[in-house]
């Protein structure tokens, strides 16, 4: 209706084929590869065989040329180490213009980033900074005609969109945790190393950390991210109090406590602690569904777990229909019972 005019400059033509190779930007926390860089690296290696390119990791922080055997051996095939003393902590301004300029002088084709807290701060400004196209919190990746289809939830999760982009490069892409699968170790440890030199200024930083602070997932026990067991509670929990229910039988499992939207937009437990679209996805063994009533929007972030056990006293309840085992009852109920039943076999055993 020529309502809204947006006016862009004219992109020069680029180059398309002196882009090569699949790169992952992996993630070190508290000392530790986190599990989401092997499952990018997974992902990197099956887009790079489709590609006849070579799968790459890019390695940021302080001392982190001892993880290179890790990658090495579930099948990297170069890694760029990227190490200085100024890169100890996360902030936006370091990473981002350091990898700006690794991805200006060595032109990869592809780079795939953590839907972590730091992996969504720092894309954006990587994809901003050099004018390219970027896609968020995808959950399906591969390649069409040549190009990385992106594949992401929209609309609340009711449809999936495939996006591309065909003008610009690198392709890039945030992916989100626990939805694919971890690259294996493998026989062999032959990726090749690359040290890149990094000159980081520390003194022009606008923000700078004076303080860690452990937030509410640390409060509420094993992150739900990182759970093998999770018991999680909806809307029909009824009231905060009754989560006291959902943490028991949680505390006899060792799992963790999750929730749905609702259950956190009524204050009953933390954000951090939320499974869903616009929370956490997870895998875990074993995802106990406690008064959630199954929407499109929570089982994007659980339908991947290896067992569904689903509670609720609606028998219509759509979770039912994606639940390996259902009970149909009161929680209040059932959760008591579950739970004292669960202690006594453990301890016998």
């Amino acid at each position: 209706m020529g309502a809204i005019t947006i006016q862009r400059k004219k992109r020069e033509e680029v180059d398309l084929s002196k882009y090569q190779d699949v790169w992952i930007v992996a993630e070190i926390k508290d000392g530790n590869i986190r599990n989401v860089s092997f499952e990018l690296l997974g992902k990197a290696k099956e887009l790079a065989s489709e590609l006849q390119q070579k799968a790459c990791v890019l390695l940021l922080g302080d001392n982190v040329k001892k993880f290179t055997q890790e990658f090495s051996s579930r099948g990297a095939n170069k890694i760029y180490i990227a190490e200085h003393g100024a890169l100890k902590d996360y902030y936006t301004e370091t990473y981002s213009s350091v990898i700006t300029g690794i991805i200006s002088k060595y032109n990869p084709n592809i780079v795939l980033y953590p839907a972590t807290i730091n992996g969504r701060d720092l894309a954006p400004r990587v994809a901003a900074t050099l004018e390219l196209g970027l896609t968020a919190d995808c959950t399906g990746l591969s390649i069409r005609d040549g190009l990385l289809l992106q594949t992401r939830p929209a609309f609340g999760g009711n449809i999936m969109a495939d996006i591309i982009c065909p003008a610009t490069r690198p392709q890039m892409a945030t992916v989100r945790p626990n939805v694919m699968e971890m690259a294996p170790i493998q026989d062999g440890n032959n990726a090749e190393i690359i040290e890149v030199p990094v000159k980081v200024d520390l003194q022009s930083l606008k923000v700078k950390t004076k303080e860690v602070i452990r937030g509410t997932a640390a409060e509420c026990g094993i992150p739900v991210c990182e759970a093998d067991t999770i018991v999680s509670g909806g809307r029909g929990v009824g009231n905060k109090e009754n989560f006291k229910l959902i943490e028991d039988l949680a505390n006899v499992l060792n799992a963790a406590v999750g929730a749905s939207r609702a259950a956190v937009d009524l204050g009953w437990i933390p954000k951090s602690q939320q499974v869903g679209q616009s929370g956490n996805t997870v895998s875990p063994k074993i995802y106990i569904a406690c008064g959630i009533s199954g929407t499109i929007q929570h089982l994007v972030g659980m339908k991947s777990s290896d067992i569904i056990i689903a509670i609720n006293k609606d028998p219509n309840a759509a979770i039912f229909q994606f639940a390996n085992y259902g009970i149909v009852g009161d929680l209040c109920e059932i959760l008591p019972l579950l739970t004292k039943t669960l202690e006594k076999k453990l301890s016998e055993n």
